[in-house]
């Protein structure tokens, strides 16, 4: 079976945002952003799965473009975790480029499959 990067990548990038939960609610005890920035940032992955046994073509852009906006969403949610100080720059930036890889990839799916 041949690898698929974005299955694979948004699953390890759901782990460092479960990882990130953790950290909010055990240091800071933050519950209300951490829950936002858990939701997007695991739902990434989720419907990069759904996408894979997709109905039809336009079901699978459908999947990868709801992954797509729970990328962008989670990408917000880190700028206000950091602009909060909830997490340092080094954290942000070293989330962030997982997160901005995952934007880059998923948009090319898109408008890959879109051309199709």
């Amino acid at each position: 079976m041949k690898d698929n990067i974005v299955k694979s990548k948004s699953y390890l990038f759901a782990v460092r945002v479960i990882n990130l939960y953790k950290y909010l609610v055990e240091t800071h005890k933050e519950f209300v952003l951490s829950k936002q920035i858990l939701r997007c940032g695991t739902s990434i992955g989720a419907n990069v799965a759904e996408a894979t046994d997709a109905q039809s073509h336009a079901d699978f852009i459908h999947k990868m473009s709801i992954a797509l906006k729970e990328a962008r969403e989670t990408e917000y949610w880190l700028s206000l975790l950091t602009d909060t100080e909830y997490i340092d720059k080094k954290q942000h930036d070293s989330l962030n480029i997982d997160c901005t890889e995952l934007l880059k990839l998923l948009t090319t799916i898109i408008k890959s499959a879109k051309h199709k």
